[in-house]
């Protein structure tokens, strides 16, 4: 190590300091990266489809595992050809499944 000569002053010995990086600094830098990129993905994202525009995830999901429910029972049943009607009663929406038979 060097001797730090006399009658220098604080900033003078310290004027080529460097200190180095530690990990928590890398680790916040890294989130606030992250958190930058999340926003901008978030900005550039198009916008939903009019015809989901009530649909929140929660009920998406719901809707979307009652339907594998349901495609699960049809392939328990032997149905393995068939589609979807969709009716609309009032304030009420009904799915009903059709077979297709050839």
């Amino acid at each position: 190590m060097k001797k730090i000569p006399r009658g220098l002053s604080d900033k003078d010995m310290v004027k080529n300091y460097v200190e180095q990086e530690s990990v928590e600094e890398k680790m916040l830098k890294a989130a606030q990266q992250a958190e930058r990129q999340r926003q901008i993905e978030e900005a550039e994202a198009p916008p939903e489809p009019l015809a989901k525009s009530g649909f929140t995830k929660d009920l998406t999901e719901r809707l979307g595992m009652e339907l594998v429910a349901m495609k699960i029972e049809l392939a328990a049943a032997g149905v393995k050809k068939y589609s979807y009607k969709i009716k609309r009663d009032g304030e009420k929406i009904i799915l009903t499944v059709t077979d297709k038979k050839f």
